[in-house]
């Protein structure tokens, strides 16, 4: 194909295009006022000189204006007519406007009224032969003109169908437009909930523990971790609402948190007042990005959990171990009895078991024997979601 018949392809197929879109900005009523228009010229110079057909032919072609509006009375004023045409014995071109009644009757009306309406149509398409039919064509012509009304009905029940199914599928599309905006409110629900009560729990405790300090560097080094630990948070923050370009600085230097960033969580955990060791087992280099970081924010919370329910000096054990379809997670303490049994009230331990639930894993999280507090995780690397969690 030359390029010159390609470019007129085009430009064809944006002309029709541009036609279809202004189309359908004019009102219906317009362009069945139009189709009355087009109907009457093409069948009323047939009849010109005799009113009372040209009076029969306006009463079939001009209640076609409203057919959209009103299709089942529209198809009856338009029978009318017809049956008006039959008692005065005049065979008009305008009868094809009991098509488009009929047409519209199977795409617009209540679907009650398309047997009603074929069995009318029927009982016209008789009468119309038995008056009208040359002598031995009575079954031709009855066979050709219901030929004419099954395609007109069939041709407008398509349209139905058609029309119904748009409808679905925008509802469909809408439906899971509306499904996708409470997840992502679900997900920065919980990413805004483990990193302002991470960071701002462990901002406390530092805070707390700085008039103790014993030295200007202890106090210089309280105050620089709480600058530090702000400066995450705001990051994560902005990443976590969508604000964070990959070519900013803070991009760079607070990367996406994994399995690497445990080390950090738990030195900044140490810094809070709460002795935290770490046990990473096996390689996590293959374990995807998105594992990791569901991983970081269970261990977060938990740590957070256990910074704010306990007091300082608790010290806490965290062991994650990597298998090639699974990861698991432990973090345990020993701090006192927390005052209830189960899961602690709010938003946290409920995250967490979404997180888990995202990697079709499980999570348990509950007081030990000996004391102290033990959340389990274990994520199902075969079938996670490759959406941040």
């Amino acid at each position: 194909m030359t390029f010159p018949r390609f470019a007129d392809m085009l430009l064809s197929a944006r002309a029709v295009d541009a036609v279809l879109r202004a189309g359908a900005r004019v009102p219906s009523l317009a362009w069945d006022f139009l189709l009355v228009a087009v109907l009457s010229t093409a069948t009323l110079p047939a009849v010109a000189g005799e009113p009372v057909a040209v009076t029969v032919s306006a009463g079939l072609l001009l209640p076609l204006a409203w057919r959209r509006r009103a299709p089942w009375p529209v198809f009856c004023a338009v029978a009318a007519a017809a049956s008006v045409q039959w008692l005065v014995g005049y065979q008009l071109p305008a009868d094809v406007a009991l098509l488009v009644a009929l047409y519209t009757v199977a795409a617009r009306a209540p679907r009650h009224h398309l047997p009603v309406a074929c069995l009318v149509m029927e009982g016209g398409i008789l009468l119309a032969c038995h008056r009208w039919a040359a002598e031995g064509r009575f079954l031709v012509t009855a066979v050709a003109l219901n030929a004419l009304a099954a395609a007109a009905a069939s041709l407008g029940a398509n349209t139905r169908a058609l029309r119904e199914r748009a409808a679905h599928l925008e509802h469909e599309r809408d439906q899971q437009a509306r499904l996708a905006v409470a997840e992502e409110r679900a997900r920065i629900t919980r990413e805004m909930h483990d990193i302002v009560t991470h960071n701002l729990s462990v901002m406390v405790a530092l805070a707390d523990s700085a008039p103790y300090a014993r030295s200007a560097d202890r106090s210089s080094a309280v105050l620089l971790h709480i600058a530090e630990t702000g400066r995450q948070a705001l990051t994560d923050m902005r990443r976590a609402l969508g604000i964070l370009r990959a070519d900013e600085p803070d991009a760079e230097r607070h990367p996406l948190p994994g399995l690497a960033q445990l080390a950090d969580l738990a030195e900044q955990m140490r810094a809070a007042g709460m002795p935290t060791r770490l046990d990473v087992r096996s390689d996590h280099a293959p374990v995807p990005v998105t594992a990791q970081l569901t991983v970081y924010r269970l261990v977060q919370e938990a740590l957070t959990n256990t910074l704010k329910h306990t007091p300082r000096g608790t010290q806490a054990r965290v062991t994650v171990r990597c298998q090639a379809d699974t990861i698991t997670v432990d973090v345990t303490d020993d701090g006192p009895d927390r005052g209830h049994r189960g899961v602690p009230p709010g938003h946290g331990v409920r995250g967490m078991r979404e997180r888990a639930a995202a990697y079709g894993g499980t999570l348990e999280a509950g007081p030990l024997p000996g004391g102290g507090w033990h959340v389990r995780a274990r994520l199902d690397l075969r079938g996670g979601t490759d959406v941040a969690a």
